[in-house]
């Protein structure tokens, strides 16, 4: 499981973002660099969860790509269409659940970014912009159902590439998938600054067992999961 610099350039350039819309990050240039590594052309069907800015299914539909993304914050889909109509790109954009959207429907490649980091609040919020990471006191609240889904969201063959913090365990998302029934290895890994979120909460991280005094750097991790 090789250790990468964050790459960037890989995304469009100018994305627009409405206020409390998660910008893209670091974690969001490295999935754009495992988006990078897959085989994409024109039949190929692609979704994007919690698409935030649209940045990662613009970078799918820049190739050709038939991109469908889905986000549970409304103002995100508003900034999402905003940048597609902007770098005239064809996408479909949802607003809502992503279990309850794509009911019946399969995918040759699945993205998410999902909210990740723990929180001591165990449940999530309904409101605001730390809906893009706070995801309970494990921080898998959403990994657990993305893990659970993925079967059903995947064409057999079909890839999910999911990244999150090394603190949100990726052990147990290799486990979880592989209880699904795909095949998953954890591909790469990034470490990144400490953001503002993280720095706030050093004192409880500790306290968790997930962070060491004095700890700069956080780990992510690409997870690749192929459905049989």
């Amino acid at each position: 499981m090789p250790c990468t610099a964050v790459t960037r350039g890989l995304l469009p350039a100018g994305l627009l973002a409405l206020p409390g819309v998660y910008r893209p990050q670091a974690d969001t240039h490295l999935l754009a660099t495992a988006l990078a590594a897959e085989d994409i052309h024109a039949a190929t069907k692609v979704l994007e969860i919690g698409t935030g800015t649209g940045a990662l299914a613009l970078s799918a539909a820049r190739r050709k790509a038939q991109v469908t993304a889905v986000d549970v914050s409304r103002r995100a889909v508003a900034t999402a269409r905003l940048n597609a109509l902007r770098h005239r790109l064809p996408l479909q954009i949802l607003h809502g659940d992503f279990t309850h959207r794509t009911i019946g429907r399969r995918f040759d490649l699945v993205l998410a970014n999902p909210p990740y980091v723990p929180s001591p609040n165990s449940s999530p919020p309904s409101s605001g912009p730390a809906r893009a990471w706070d995801a309970g006191r494990d921080g898998r609240l959403v990994i657990d159902k993305i893990c659970a889904s993925a079967p059903a969201l995947l064409h057999p063959g079909g890839i999910l590439l999911i990244v999150h913090s090394v603190m949100s365990g990726p052990e147990t998302t290799l486990k979880r998938l592989a209880e699904a029934g795909l095949t998953a290895e954890a591909t790469t890994t990034a470490s990144v600054p400490w953001g503002p979120i993280l720095r706030s909460r050093r004192s409880w991280l500790q306290q968790q067992g997930l962070a060491t005094n004095g700890e700069q750097q956080e780990k992510l991790v690409i997870i690749r999961a192929r459905a049989h």
